[in-house]
């Protein structure tokens, strides 16, 4: 089992919408020592109802700092809180996670509700990178220099050493004036799950993929949002599509109550999909519809969901999910 610390803060929403797509369950952790809701909590709650993350346990945490009639008045807010949202039947498991209080309640609690799931290994290879970087230490010599290396999850199929590899959308070419997009073709030099190496890796966990590539092309996170698979199967890459929009009522994360208007043209939009972040600007809006140019492509199938936030206060805020039609 592989976690992902998903950052709270506001400013790092992006962050965590690309890290939760890549994940099979999530744990909400609530303070008990707060009154909650608290507008990031609200937030990450509306992620995982938009990437479509069902299987969630809540942790009541810090317990061992309040009275128990405190704890027990926190316990009625968040039942309160997740009424009628996608977490509305998940655990509530008071804990401490400093004094070691309920932490095998935790895990059976895990074990439980969130499976593992069955995954489609008679598929194509297909990975959606959430990062990529150079292993190699200034100064190396060229006979220790080794490839880059990318990381993340494989949502189907079976990968091996020796396998080879495309990356879409790639790299950004410019040729006489014309700049496109060119997928980038490598071969799979190792496997590694944490620090274990392996022969073979199924869907599920994390992955770090060694490859021949030119280690400049993967350092600093440079591919993070890519989509990595056998060559001719992946997605195409699109510099531009057209999204079935569904808008929340209100926006989440503010404290104060402002209710959402409907995306109008020429309007730059952060649009999450799996692990890629981009940034688009409406081309044409319709009530339930809208085009969208991406500053930056992505290599996406029709039928796709997307993360949607607007700059609200000079903060990207989540304000709704679209699936992508054309």
């Amino acid at each position: 089992m592989s976690f992902v610390d998903a950052p709270g803060h506001e400013t790092l929403m992006a962050t965590m919408l690309s890290g939760a797509a890549i994940m099979d369950g999530a744990v909400l952790v609530i303070a008990a020592n707060e009154d909650c809701p608290q507008p990031q909590t609200k937030e990450h709650l509306m992620a995982l109802d938009i990437i479509g993350i069902k299987n969630i346990v809540i942790v009541q945490n810090k317990i061992d700092l309040v009275p128990r009639e405190r704890i027990i008045e926190n316990y009625q807010q968040i039942k309160k809180f997740v009424k009628g949202t996608v977490a509305e039947n998940a655990p509530i498991i008071p804990i401490s996670a400093q004094q070691n209080i309920n932490i095998d309640v935790l895990i059976e609690a895990l074990e439980t509700e969130i499976p593992t799931p069955v995954h489609k290994i008679d598929r194509p290879a297909s990975m959606l990178i959430a990062r990529s970087f150079d292993v190699n230490k200034p100064g190396a010599s060229i006979d220790e220099i080794q490839g880059g290396v990318i990381g993340g999850t494989l949502t189907e199929g079976v990968l091996r050493p020796g396998d080879e590899l495309e990356i879409r959308p790639g790299i950004k070419v410019t040729t006489e004036g014309t700049t496109k997009w060119v997928p980038i073709m490598t071969t799979v030099s190792s496997i590694f799950a944490g620090s274990t190496k392996v022969e073979e890796a199924t869907p599920g966990g994390l992955l770090a993929v060694g490859t021949y590539l030119d280690p400049t092309l993967t350092k600093g996170d440079s591919l993070t949002g890519q989509i990595a698979g056998k060559p001719g199967t992946l997605p195409d890459t699109r510099h531009q599509f057209v999204m079935e929009l569904h808008l929340l009522d209100r926006v989440v994360g503010v404290t104060r109550e402002e209710k959402i208007n409907e995306i109008k043209t020429s309007e730059p939009l952060m649009l999450n999909i799996g692990t890629a972040t981009t940034v688009g600007v409406v081309t044409s809006a319709r009530k339930n519809e809208a085009q969208v140019a991406l500053k930056r492509p992505v290599s996406a199938a029709i039928g796709s969901r997307v993360a949607i936030s607007r700059r609200i206060d000079s903060r990207w805020r989540l304000i709704g999910v679209g699936v992508i039609k054309s």
